[in-house]
């Protein structure tokens, strides 16, 4: 302590100081009137300083120097005469250097009144634009405003590289009423690394936690959050966004999805972590989506993830694109290239749960945040994740914000939920007496539901041509119905009833498939019932499930002609198209999410040719109006045979609007070809084959029908005329009446 200076402060009150453990820093700390007699007093806490002086910013004259009142590094001083505030920074002689110091604690709170209100009410759509690590400029300085929610907190402190991970340092400022800490750390400009150390309710340090609204985190094993410094990216997708914003219409659209993971589609060489970065992924994995004919890409998880094991689906920085491929701008410089070459990207969105982690949302401020207190509720069994409290107002506000997030600051086309089902029923993969009914008895998750229909309804009225997409298991009536007509709100939702019941069709020896003829049929009993996608996902090809291809019966020639049926069955199949990456070369191995897809198979012509049929596929697809624009109604299709399950045989009518030709779909699900097939058709004239999975060119024995066929006068299957088809062993054959 200086010689002849009386603290105005008590021992009491220094010691509190010095442990960060006083309970409003800003009252203490910064400049204020003079508890003891007039003027002004300044009071910082510097560590390791030897000296401070407080320097007038208005001429950079020196005020006063301070008095050290305690050896941590606690200073204080009067102003002198003066009585008025004015700014002013300080100059701090260190042991080994003397520099300006600009003092955090003399700067406003700078949030909005309005914007603690809509977030505690649960109605905030962007509050990743305030809370968080914002770069501001206050009373003409720039720096960064740092703000969290943690309202069991007694203490909460920004820690980072800039003051040496010390939490008694930059100690933050409380709002009561709404529970945001917030402190405005003024010069820090640059991109830091940084958590906050948070003092619980009893007083008790909890390990350091990344901030909830981080723009950018480093990368694993690292844990830190990263500022995002004010960058702003020049996107160039304006004709895309403005024809996006336009009258919804993607349910009348061709949308076949590409479904990857950004860590394992190709790699720089065979070491585990060599990723491709986000620039060298608009590069490549561009040029070869839209070779292959897709409309979009679907990425697996990119909010940061600690574990490579989760694949993105255990989250800790909803908010920020994982660094492993790069950084934020770069992200959406890969999502601007692919608006340029007219590719929608989807981004998988996982509000389900999020993982345990010391460093996330668990037990933030040392309560049961973000996640439900009630372990029936609030722990996921399956996964050993936390599942968040969707009847707290402000992780409404967190999770609706971070949807919208995706959407308006990274143009990303639409959003997949994934796990919707884990969210809509609380006795979710539970056994009697491991769950709690609603207020109602019933086993619907009712605030969860709210939340989704929130999120659905706020997405598609600021983005009517956007795609909420749910990954739904379960026969829940009206996911993909709007809201104000009772449902969900989703635009789309996954089939996998029409995923599970195909497969296992597929799987079978064809000589027992007549017995589960209905496997195939089926899904036609419900088709229309919701706005489907046909997924054959990720999740088909991992856990031990194996490979497309290795699903497939019978020998090499047989297990290739039978995907390449499968392929063509579902093309023309009623439903949006989504297939993972390297299934559209009959990848050999389960995918590995550690090691790149088996580029050399394309060197095998079986390969190559089912890389080309899908290729094909697509562009009959998108060609053929018929296949894509009342996928969502029942008028678009008619079964022509769909009782055949001697022969294996389906066979059925797409249709479009009434300027767009119909399309004849027919599958052979036996080895055995057939001649002469006679098969009944509503309209007279020349239907051409369009395409054949058995051709040569896919690798098929080439058997067909010599470029289309005309109707005969005949009646067959309740229709006027007749065609006699040749049927190729194991194939699917598309024909287009002319």
């Amino acid at each position: 302590m200086s010689n002849n200076y009386i603290p105005t402060l008590d021992p009491t009150q220094i010691d509190a100081i010095v442990h960060a453990n006083f309970n409003d820093i800003f009252a203490v700390l910064g400049m204020h009137p003079n508890p003891s007699d007039k003027g002004l007093i300044v009071r910082c806490f510097l560590p390791g300083a030897l000296s401070v002086t407080v320097m007038a910013r208005s001429n950079n004259a020196k005020v006063a120097s301070l008095s050290q009142i305690d050896s941590a590094g606690l200073f204080e001083g009067l102003m002198g005469r003066r009585v008025k505030r004015f700014d002013y920074y300080l100059k701090v002689n260190y042991p080994q250097l003397t520099t300006n110091v600009e003092d955090a604690y003399q700067y406003p709170s700078v949030l909005a009144p309005e914007d603690l209100y809509l977030f505690g009410e649960g109605t905030h759509e962007q509050a990743y634009r305030w809370l968080g690590a914002q770069l501001r400029e206050v009373n003409g300085i720039s720096g960064t405003v740092f703000s969290v929610w943690a309202p069991n907190a007694s203490r909460v402190s920004v820690v980072g590289d800039f003051n040496h991970w010390d939490g008694r340092c930059n100690v933050m400022r409380e709002h009561p009423d709404s529970g945001i800490w917030e402190i405005f750390i003024p010069g820090l400009v640059e991109s830091v690394s940084y958590k906050y150390e948070i003092r619980n309710a009893s007083g008790e340090v909890l390990p350091q936690k990344a901030d909830p609204f981080a723009l950018a985190m480093q990368g694993s094993p690292d844990t830190a959050s990263v500022s995002v410094p004010n960058t702003s990216y020049s996107w160039t997708d304006a004709a895309w966004m403005a024809r996006h914003e336009g009258p919804a219409q993607p349910h009348e659209d061709a949308v076949s999805i590409y479904e990857v993971y950004l860590g394992s589609w190709r790699r720089n060489s065979g070491e585990s972590h060599d990723y491709l970065s986000y620039s060298q992924l608009a590069e490549q994995l561009i040029p070869y989506v839209l070779e292959m004919g897709f409309t979009h890409l679907q990425l697996m998880p990119i909010s940061e993830f600690p574990f490579d094991g989760s694949w993105g689906y255990q989250p800790i920085g909803l908010y920020a694109p994982t660094s492993r491929f790069g950084r934020p701008e770069e992200f959406k410089y890969f999502i601007d290239q692919c608006h340029a070459h007219n590719l929608g990207v989807l981004l998988d969105w996982v509000p389900g749960h999020f993982p345990s982690d010391e460093h996330g949302l668990g037990k933030f401020d040392g309560s049961h945040l973000y996640e439900h207190a009630d372990l029936q509720k609030g722990f996921h069994p399956d996964w050993n994740t936390l599942i968040y409290n969707y009847g707290r107002a402000e992780v409404v506000s967190f999770l609706l914000s971070n949807a919208l997030f995706w959407l308006e600051e990274y143009h990303i086309d639409g959003l997949r939920v994934d796990a919707v089902a884990s969210m809509l029923y609380l006795d979710y993969s539970r056994k009697d007496g491991e769950w709690s009914a609603n207020e109602h008895g019933g086993r619907e998750n009712l605030e969860a539901i709210e939340l989704l229909k929130t999120v659905t309804s706020r997405a598609y009225f600021k983005h009517p041509n956007t795609m909420m997409i749910a990954e739904e298991s379960t026969a829940w009536p009206g996911v993909s119905r709007p809201v104000d007509q009772g449902g969900l709100g989703f635009g789309f939702k996954w089939n996998m009833g029409w995923m599970n019941d195909t497969l296992r069709y597929m799987e079978r020896d064809p000589v027992h498939r007549q017995h589960h003829h209905h496997e195939m049929t089926f899904g036609l009993v419900y088709a229309f019932s919701e706005n489907f996608v046909l997924p054959l996902s990720h999740d088909e090809v991992v856990h031990g499930k194996g490979s497309l291809i290795d699903k497939m019966p019978g020998d090499e020639w047989q297990k290739f002609a039978n995907l390449r049926a499968y392929f063509g069955f579902m093309w023309g199949h009623p439903g949006k198209k989504l297939l993972f990456m390297g299934s559209e070369f009959a990848q050999r191995q389960e995918w590995n999410h550690d090691q790149s897809l088996d580029w050399h198979l394309l060197e095998q012509p079986e390969h190559a040719g089912i890389q080309q049929l899908v290729k094909d596929l697509n562009a009959l697809y998108r060609q053929q109006p018929a296949l894509y624009q009342q996928d969502c109604s029942a008028q678009g299709f008619e079964w022509l045979d769909d009782d055949n399950s001697e022969q294996s045989i389906f066979a059925f009518l797409r249709k479009g609007n009434l300027d767009s030709p119909p399309v004849l779909v027919v599958s052979n699900m036996t080895p055995t070809p057939h001649y002469n097939y006679q098969l009944g058709v509503p309209e007279k004239g020349f239907y051409r084959e369009a395409l054949n999975t058995d051709s040569s060119q896919y690798g098929g024995s080439n058997i067909g029908n010599q470029g289309g066929v005309s109707t005969i006068e005949q009646a067959g299957h309740g229709h006027a005329y007749q065609l006699n088809l040749t049927l190729p062993p194991l194939s699917t054959v598309i024909f287009v009446k002319q």
